[in-house]
């Protein structure tokens, strides 16, 4: 792990509590994920669609260019979009600022593998030449140093996708571990008609239910949860009721599933019939429309190696510290069977031989979360 996924890992994924022998999961098969079963047909279907993970990253190093491997992983992986988290959910103007000229320095390296996604038509653009198109997006609001208008300051630097919150309180709104913190602040308020009017998609994946309210509410426009579970499968703060993802549906919004030990109870690893289960559960309650993913993990699969391990202890303890770890972060962030670049595609795989159509399993995998953005960005 570089300091790069560190930021990508403190930003979103779990990072905290007591963990599982490293000479246990190292050892164990469930640790990768085994995509030898992918039937050809559904391997054909999925390098035909434009397929979007909505909480993800791509390959990522401590130096450029990018060793040729990781470079292949991206191109491999059959992932046409990612929506990347930039700033983790601490991280100061200028600090995120730099970030943001990192990544856009990595895509002008490999023009031939990334493009920035700064406008709908270039998500299309990204799966017609076979790149990976990246959407720049934000979990926390300490970037804008309780500036509204610095949320035009980042949009003008392509970041298309923002929240009112990390999981604790901000002075736009509150975050799932202050559920009784109130909802959308005034100031709040118009930062959700300054995201409106500037074509950023809202994302509440980690806001509290009356901040989700309040802001889907309040925007004028489909509003997104890219990476979150459904509460009905497993009670957890980072779970969305039916409730919610109903209200989601009905204001033109898309919820991802995400790819993190919450799908389950502590301490067992969840497992891919533990992830189908929320995304079946959200197409009942929200609709074949609603629908998409948001892995909360990078193309590269989870590092199991000791040296990785050691570096995630200390990114757990730094999360602790910070007072941003939720509850149930005592395992490690991947599901049994989705440890692997090819994530998307076995999620496909598993919807076509539950019975799913082509045509509901392709919005699921990326056609959902293309066409609201399309909405909110025009």
């Amino acid at each position: 792990m570089n300091r790069r996924e560190f930021s990508f890992l403190v930003a979103g994924t779990v990072v905290s509590g007591a963990l599982p022998k490293c000479s246990a999961i190292v050892a164990s098969a469930q640790a990768v994920a085994d995509t030898s079963e992918i039937s050809p047909q559904t391997d054909e279907l999925y390098r035909r669609w434009l397929v979007l993970d909505c909480n993800s990253a791509p390959p990522l190093e401590e130096k450029l260019p990018l060793p040729q491997s990781d470079l292949d992983m991206a191109r491999n992986s059959g992932v046409s979009v990612v929506k990347m988290t930039l700033g983790g959910f601490g991280s100061d103007f200028a600090g995120t600022v730099d970030e943001i000229a990192w990544v856009q320095r990595l895509i002008e390296m490999h023009p031939d593998y990334f493009l920035q996604v700064r406008l709908a038509e270039d998500m299309e653009r990204a799966h017609r030449e076979k790149k990976m198109g990246i959407i720049f997006s934000f979990e926390g609001v300490s970037m804008l140093e309780d500036k509204v208008d610095r949320i035009e300051v980042f949009r003008n630097l392509g970041v298309r996708v923002m929240q009112l919150s990390y999981n604790g309180k901000s002075v736009f709104g509150a975050g799932v571990l202050e559920p009784n913190a109130g909802g959308l602040t005034t100031l709040g308020q118009d930062a959700v008609k300054k995201m409106n009017e500037l074509g950023v998609a809202i994302d509440l994946s980690h806001s509290n239910p009356k901040t989700t309210t309040d802001a889907m509410a309040a925007s004028r426009k489909p509003v997104i949860i890219s990476h979150a579970g459904c509460s009905a499968i497993h009670a957890h703060p980072r779970n969305k009721t039916d409730e919610q993802i109903r209200t989601l549906a009905d204001k033109g919004g898309v919820m991802g599933i995400y790819d993190l030990p919450f799908l389950a109870p502590s301490p067992r690893q969840p497992t891919v019939e533990d992830y189908m289960a929320h995304v079946e559960r959200a197409l009942k309650v929200g609709g074949e429309d609603h629908v998409g993913v948001g892995s909360d993990a990078g193309v590269s699969p989870f590092d199991t190696s000791p040296k990785a391990l050691a570096e995630f202890k200390k990114s757990q303890e730094a999360r602790v510290k910070a007072g941003a770890a939720a509850p149930e972060e005592d395992r490690y962030p991947y599901v049994v069977g989705l440890n692997t670049p090819l994530r998307l595609e076995v999620i496909t795989d598993q919807l076509l031989k539950r019975g799913y159509s082509p045509r509901v399993t392709e919005k699921v995998v990326g056609a959902n979360f293309a066409r609201v953005l399309r909405e909110i960005w025009s």
